[in-house]
Parts: C-alpha cells; sequence; structure tokens
C-alpha cells in the first residue's frame, strides 16, 4: 500500500503509479504477482505471508465486483485492522493541527512580521514536501518521518491559515475546517453506500484529471513567477473559483481511493505498519482538500 497523495510520486501520481498498487509478492505456492504499477491489478500481494489461503487470490475482480471488499482475511497476529489506521491517522492529524495551533499563536502575521513567519512557514512546507517524497520512495513505512511531516505540514498551514484569516478574509480557516470535515464525512457515507464505484475507469479518471490539474496550476505558477500578478488567473476570479471546486472535487475522489487502499490492505491481511501508510495518504489528501477550500474562500470573500 503506497502513498495516495499526488503530489508525491515518481512516475504519475504515486510511487508505485497506483493509489492501492501493492508490492509484488510470492503467492502461496506460486509465482510473484505483478501488481507495482496497476493500482487494481489481480492477487492479493500479501498471500505468502499469511497461512490461509484466500480463495479469491487468484483474481478477486473476477468474481465481485470493485467496489466491493476482496474476501476478509482470517484475523492473524500483526496484521493491519480498522482500528490501526483511525489511531495512526488521529495520531498523524493530531500532530499537525498542535502545531498548526502553536505557528498561528507564536508566528504573528502583523505588518511587523509577516515576512519572517511567511518565510518559516515557506520553508517548513518545503522540509515537509521533502520527508513526504522521502516516505514515498521508502518501501517501508517510518513512523517518525511521517510524524515529522506532519508536523512540518502543520507549521505551513498555520501560518497560511493565519495570513488569510487575519488578512483576507475573516473566519475562513475554520470554515475551510468544517468544509473539509463535510467532504470527509460525504465521501465516506457514498463509498460504504456502494454510490461511488472504485473500480480501474474510476481510477484512470480520477489520475487524468489530476494530472491535468497539476500541471495547470504548475504552468499557473510559472506566469506569475515571471510575469508577475496571478499569472493565468487560474487562481483569482471566476477561473479561480472554478478550479477551487475542481481541487475540491478532485480532493473527494482521492479520498475514495484512500478508502478502497485502506479495505483492500485490511481484507487482503496487510502488515500492521502498514496503517502507518495509510494515515500518511489521509493526511495529505485532508490538507490537499483544506487548502483549495481555504484558497476557494479567499477568492469568494475578497470578490465580496
Amino acid at each position: 500500500m503506497r502513498s495516495s497523495n499526488p503530489v508525491f510520486s515518481r512516475r504519475g501520481f504515486s510511487r508505485d503509479n497506483g493509489y492501492a498498487g501493492f508490492n509484488a509478492q510470492p503467492q502461496a505456492g506460486g509465482p510473484a504477482v505483478a501488481t507495482q504499477g496497476n493500482a487494481y491489478a489481480p492477487g492479493n500481494p500479501y498471500a505468502g505471508q499469511q497461512a490461509p489461503t484466500n480463495p479469491y487470490a487468484a483474481n478477486p475482480y473476477g468474481q465481485q465486483d470493485l467496489q466491493g471488499a476482496p474476501p476478509q482475511a482470517p484475523a492473524a497476529a500483526g496484521r493491519m485492522t480498522m482500528d490501526d489506521v483511525v489511531m495512526r491517522t488521529a495520531t498523524t492529524l493530531g500532530v499537525l493541527v498542535v502545531t498548526a495551533a502553536l505557528a498561528w499563536a507564536l508566528l504573528p502575521v502583523d505588518d511587523a512580521n509577516i515576512s519572517k513567519s511567511y518565510g518559516i512557514a515557506i520553508g517548513a512546507g518545503l522540509v515537509a514536501m521533502v520527508l513526504g517524497f522521502v516516505q514515498a520512495f521508502k518501501r517501508k513505512a517510518s513512523p517518525p518521518l511521517i510524524l515529522a511531516y506532519a508536523a512540518l505540514e502543520g507549521v505551513f498551514l498555520g501560518v497560511v491559515s493565519s495570513v488569510v484569516d487575519n488578512r483576507i478574509a475573516s473566519g475562513a480557516a475554520m470554515q475551510a475546517v468544517l468544509g473539509t470535515m463535510a467532504v470527509f464525512l460525504a465521501v465516506l457515507v457514498a463509498y460504504k453506500a456502494g454510490w461511488i464505484r472504485v473500480n480501474r475507469r474510476f481510477y484512470g479518471f480520477v489520475m487524468a484529471a489530476a494530472l491535468g490539474f497539476v500541471l495547470l496550476m504548475a504552468v499557473n505558477l510559472l506566469f506569475s513567477v515571471f510575469g508577475g500578478g496571478d499569472g493565468l488567473g487560474f487562481r483569482s476570479g471566476g477561473l479561480g473559483i472554478m478550479f477551487g471546486i475542481i481541487g475540491v472535487l478532485l480532493g473527494a475522489c482521492f479520498l475514495a481511493l484512500d478508502f478502497k487502499q485502506v479495505e483492500d490492505g485490511i481484507a487482503y491481511g496487510a502488515p500492521r505498519e502498514e496503517a502507518w501508510l495509510a494515515a500518511f495518504g489521509l493526511t495529505m489528501t485532508l490538507v490537499w482538500i483544506y487548502l483549495e477550500f481555504l484558497r476557494l474562500i479567499a477568492i469568494l470573500q475578497g470578490n465580496d
């Protein structure tokens, strides 16, 4: 199970070019299954690590719909559970929230200090990105690395949120938090109810849309750096609102892929340390959604 956030990628938008791409492992009594690079490749990558044989291990998607979880593996010591994912995700998000609150309180954004505070935030954000890349390219989860990423990302979010809330749109940070929570709950309910069908077509559509979105934002950033202003205007006015909504919708799609990844990992009997990777991916997706909401609210209120 690998990171689900498109920021951290080797090919396309993830290390293995897929949201739920597990490392290839030998099947019990058979050759290795080449799942790397294909988010929904057949075969249980952990079959060689668990004693019971999964009756659908050869082709889980040939006998049931992709939306449903693969057959649940019997509980075994050292296997990832939903409680593990919830606890690791809560810990990661807790670290992020605490450091964000500290950054908000200790790094003022008044006229005399905004340059210094913003410089610290940008530095923390860049280091967090580097740590994220390092974790995304590691074969195993590193809890200290993931928590360090969350702490530094929290510093970045705290200062950026303070700037927007105090200087551009009052109350924007709380509105963005509520919006992020609403999207998370809505996608979770829709996923569990079967309204969102996570299959190869869904995966391909989301990845293509995300690639186009990120490329457009990168071009806009280059134009803004070298040409001044807002570049091509993708982050202000009507276009900014449209792209903000698209960003939130993409984040919601990433959440659905994250939920599928977690569900499959539990069903296939993934090792317990994989829960940290699930927490890592969910945290990055929620940060994506929060930033898009924050930017969207700033544009809407700034136009008032």
